[in-house]
């Protein structure tokens, strides 16, 4: 199999939580530059994708000289399934694997996309068939029946005690073409979970996010 990879931004006109979130400032720039910029610097990348319904960020895009290519309106305005996104994207990208790399994870820099792409490239022999990013998770859970991973009165653990679940983090997303094809999913079910810090693992979704960001850098 080829070590190619088509880095792809995903970015929407509209977004439903915060509004023109790919797009708002940050370091000296808006997040999609940012993210532009991180992925230039990344070694192993044979071309970095924007893919957007927006008119104004394939034209940042274009300006940053990598490839802008205009979403079709249906695979962008959650009328259909994430999976037809998925579809469409394997007929754009022109390498043999894929890596997701959202502008909404703008702590996510170039030193992790090197170490995390000889990652995946390592673990696709032993036994893995993706790569996701995820945060450790050791917290007290309840649903409407009560605790659900710990117990009460004398069966109460410490928190470093309880069992220690991954967030996924939408950072980093690596995988081959023709397993997302299969899958219909951007990671499958044997996905190596490469570990990453709090600050790493942020993904801007609220305004709360977005100021956390800002204060991180």
């Amino acid at each position: 199999m080829k070590k190619t990879i088509s880095a792809v931004i995903p970015v929407k006109a509209n977004s439903s939580r915060l509004k023109n979130k790919n797009i708002l400032p940050f370091a000296g720039t808006n997040l999609l530059i940012h993210k532009i910029q991180q992925l230039k610097k990344v070694s192993g990348l044979n071309e970095i994708i924007v893919s957007s319904d927006s008119d104004e960020m394939l034209e940042m895009a274009q300006e940053q000289n990598v490839l802008a290519i205009k979403r079709p309106k249906d695979l962008a305005n959650e009328t259909k399934p994430f999976a037809d996104f998925l579809d469409y994207i394997c007929t754009v990208i022109n390498s043999e694997h894929l890596m997701w790399s959202c502008c909404t994870s703008p702590l996510v820099d170039e030193n992790l996309y090197e170490k995390a792409i000889s990652l995946y490239f390592e673990n696709l022999n032993n036994n893995y068939d993706s790569l996701i990013t995820v945060l450790p998770f050791q917290h007290f859970l309840l649903d409407e029946k009560g605790p659900m991973n710990f117990g009460m009165g004398l069966a109460h653990k410490n928190s470093q005690d309880l069992p220690v679940f991954h967030c996924f983090t939408n950072g980093i997303i690596l995988s081959p073409k023709e397993s997302v094809k299969k899958w219909h999913y951007h990671f499958g079910p044997r996905a190596y979970r490469m570990i990453v810090n709090q600050k790493q693992a942020l993904d801007i979704d609220t305004e709360y996010d977005y100021k956390c960001a800002l204060a991180l850098l």
